[in-house]
């Protein structure tokens, strides 16, 4: 009589394994399926022209951008002519990744912070390359943790260890274990920490796309990745307070919003009685989910609210790559570089010019 073969065992996810082993996954994720896919070893998630002089051509009537003209070489030649530009290899990139306590909710595979976590790896090890660096601002419930820009593996990875040792507010850190009472924030002697007053307010988004403006100089990328919820006024034509900061980052660097939501803040299940908590500031309320009319409602006002973050995004002219916690986020980030990619490449709308 033959044996049965035993089921096989599901592979753990990334919120089942340890801190080390995590980052081992991370790495082997985006070196071998992303690096795999994203061909180029100096093309990142925002694909562009450069500023690096490489000679001039003829002007293209209806492809090319006036605001590239040559115009010393058009004056010699009398025949218009557009500059070509190569690509930066040296690439500054700074992270503003949001540890609120919002940020540690989560019902699929993966929280929001561990998934913000996932979008900061994929982030530093694509761009990682000779001669970039990679700095960071982490929003923390205590203040505003900076880690100054530098390169190198070992950087990048004391990085994602920081972000997964740092302790929660709900009780549990990163590895789903209780956290100890008396649990003493992060402390690194590689970078500042400001905190605020123990009366003060905790920082939000506004504060920390402050402190990238302060310390992000030369032009760079900058990846933001938050949830986006931090002061969205419940009037959809009312500006966030963040809305100024973002725009103002943009005019500057290449911004990438990485917004990042959970499938239970877009639509509520019908379980009947639950408790509603918000994590920033501790209310509770008790909703009745067995309501169709609540659930529709619920629906269509997180509907509305994502769509307001959508359109804040755009008219700040940052680029969105939305992230969800029950989602491959490899294949979305695969899916939102091609798309960049093929918008790079496609030719400019005719501005004006010759004729």
């Amino acid at each position: 009589m033959r044996r049965r073969a035993a089921p096989a065992l599901p592979d753990p996810g990334l919120a089942d394994l340890a801190p080390d082993e995590r980052l081992r996954r991370l790495e082997l994720t985006v070196t071998r399926r992303l690096d795999g896919l994203l061909h180029g070893q100096y093309r990142g998630l925002l694909p562009g022209p450069g500023s690096e002089v490489a000679g001039s051509r003829e002007y293209r009537p209806g492809e090319d951008e006036v605001r590239r003209m040559d115009w010393a070489v058009t004056a010699r030649t009398t025949v218009p002519h557009v500059r070509e530009v190569d690509a930066d290899r040296e690439l500054t990139t700074w992270l503003l990744v949001d540890a609120s306590p919002s940020m540690e909710y989560g019902t699929a595979t993966l929280d929001k912070r561990e998934l913000a976590v996932a979008a900061v790896a994929a982030v530093g090890f694509l761009t990682a390359g000779v001669g970039s660096r990679l700095g960071a601002l982490v929003l923390a419930p205590d203040g505003v943790r900076r880690f100054p820009a530098r390169g190198g593996r070992t950087h990048l990875l004391g990085l994602l260890r920081a972000l997964l040792a740092a302790p929660r507010v709900g009780g549990y850190d990163v590895a789903g274990q209780p956290a100890a009472a008396d649990a003493a924030p992060l402390r690194r002697p590689q970078f500042g920490a400001s905190r605020p007053a123990a009366d003060a307010a905790p920082p939000g988004l506004a504060d920390g796309l402050d402190g990238v403006g302060r310390v992000a100089r030369g032009r760079g990328l900058v990846v933001v990745v938050s949830d986006f919820l931090d002061g969205l006024p419940d009037d959809p034509d009312a500006a966030p307070p963040w809305e100024v900061l973002l725009r103002r980052l943009a005019v500057r660097h290449q911004v990438l919003a990485v917004e990042v939501t959970d499938p239970r803040e877009l639509e509520l299940p019908d379980v009947g009685l639950v408790t509603l908590v918000d994590p920033e500031t501790g209310r509770r309320r008790e909703v009745w989910t067995g309501d169709r009319t609540l659930r529709e409602r619920y629906a269509q006002a997180a509907t509305a609210q994502r769509d307001q973050v959508r359109a804040t995004l755009r008219r700040c002219g940052a680029n969105h790559l939305a992230l969800r916690t029950d989602r491959d986020w490899s294949a979305d980030i695969v899916r939102h570089v091609h798309a960049q990619r093929r918008l790079a490449a496609a030719p400019a709308p005719n501005r004006g010019g010759f004729a």
